[in-house]
């Protein structure tokens, strides 16, 4: 890989530099992540300490990647752009499967929201409930992709889906397609709109690298395609694109959600024991800047962008995790069985240090460094 990839490992590490002198971190490495993370990982620093080594990683972060010198900025971005378009439309998928996917929905339909929607909620006053914000951000997503009833909409990475069984409901005479490449999740999902008597649901299983709809599935083609969260987990985005333009409509119109820097790109890359965002939560992952999908536009053409603060993912992971503390002794059964009785108290840990560095890094600079880039794209006409 290039300049670009992830050199310093995301989150706990950095609390090296915050640990008290009364704290041997003189030990030698062990295997895997090192003294400081398995301190972070058997629960035995405080979570104000873990949370201040995260700043102070982002910090260093944003200094590692030329955020302040322009021209090297620009050429770690056409290196990264190299990299993207010599690259395969994702890479590790099953891994970020794995990672997210193939946990037992129990465990997230104990701590999540209601609509157990896995990704940024909006809250327009601060003061909304997991639940009030998980409706509020799918309102948005209706009024931005312009939405509207009897349309056929694909639902690209859907999730549990959350998006896919509220657009049902909402647009009863749409035809709705969800695309997971999780059985688990198709499982899911089928089981709630049969729950809820909605019918005009269906669920596809599939890797997006190489899925390719029927005639049936596609129907002549979709009129909207809306992606949450799942472009991080992509690589080639002209050869992405290109296929959902294939899969569209003339008229159609694509909506992605993303979280993004708001001008800085890298890849997310494993390098070493220490490396423990994408070792364990994002593994063949892409930070994208707020820009960078603007350079992909062979095939679709960007028509309008906007930009949430990153508050709104801090106030939502920090609900998560409230939620997740409130439930532990609920959902250690559930750990037990996926991650065996050893490591489900770790792993119950990780989960609480995944969503601790949600929180900070989109809280960071009061959400103006980090944050949520919703695009509308318009299919080309050629």
């Amino acid at each position: 890989m290039s300049a670009q990839t992830h050199r310093r490992p995301f989150v706990p590490s950095a609390a090296a530099s915050a640990v008290p002198a009364t704290v041997d971190t003189s030990t030698p490495q062990l295997s895997g992540d090192g003294r400081v993370i398995d301190l972070c990982e058997r629960g035995w620093l405080p979570d104000a300490l873990v949370r201040f080594g995260m700043r102070r990683l982002m910090v260093e972060r944003l200094r590692d990647e030329a955020l302040d010198d322009g021209e090297a900025r620009s050429q770690r971005l056409n290196l990264l752009l190299d990299d993207l378009r010599a690259s395969p439309i994702a890479i590790e998928t099953q891994a970020a499967n794995t990672q997210h996917y193939e946990v037992p929905p129990d465990f997230f339909a104990a701590h999540l929201g209601p609509h157990l929607k896995y990704s940024c909620c909006l809250y327009p006053t601060g003061d909304e409930t997991l639940a009030q914000a998980e409706v509020a951000m799918l309102e948005l997503y209706a009024s931005r992709a312009e939405l509207a009833d009897g349309q056929r909409i694909l639902d690209l990475g859907c999730g549990w889906g959350s998006l896919s069984l509220w657009m049902a409901a909402r647009y009863p005479r749409a035809k709705i397609v969800a695309l997971s490449n999780s059985h688990g999740q198709r499982a899911f999902i089928e089981a709630r709109a049969a729950e809820r008597g909605l019918t005009n649901l269906s669920v596809v299983t599939g890797n997006i690298a190489t899925v390719e709809l029927s005639d049936a599935q596609l129907d002549g083609g979709f009129d909207r395609v809306l992606s949450i969260e799942m472009f991080e987990h992509m690589k080639n985005y002209g050869l992405l694109l290109a296929k959902l333009a294939h899969w569209m409509r003339d008229d159609a119109k694509l909506f992605v959600h993303i979280f993004a820097h708001r001008t800085l790109a890298y890849h997310f890359q494993v390098q070493d024991g220490s490396d423990w965002m994408s070792k364990y939560f994002f593994t063949g992952g892409t930070m994208p800047s707020e820009a960078l999908l603007l350079n992909f536009q062979d095939d679709l053409r960007l028509e309008r962008q906007w930009w949430v603060s990153g508050t709104h993912y801090q106030r939502t992971a920090n609900q998560w995790l409230d939620a997740l503390d409130a439930v532990r002794e609920r959902v250690m059964p559930t750990l037990v069985a996926t991650y065996g009785a050893r490591d489900a108290a770790r792993w119950l840990q990780r989960w609480r240090m995944f969503y601790m560095a949600v929180a900070e890094l989109f809280g960071y600079a009061s959400g103006n460094e980090w944050g949520v880039a919703h695009y509308l794209f318009e299919r080309r006409a050629f």
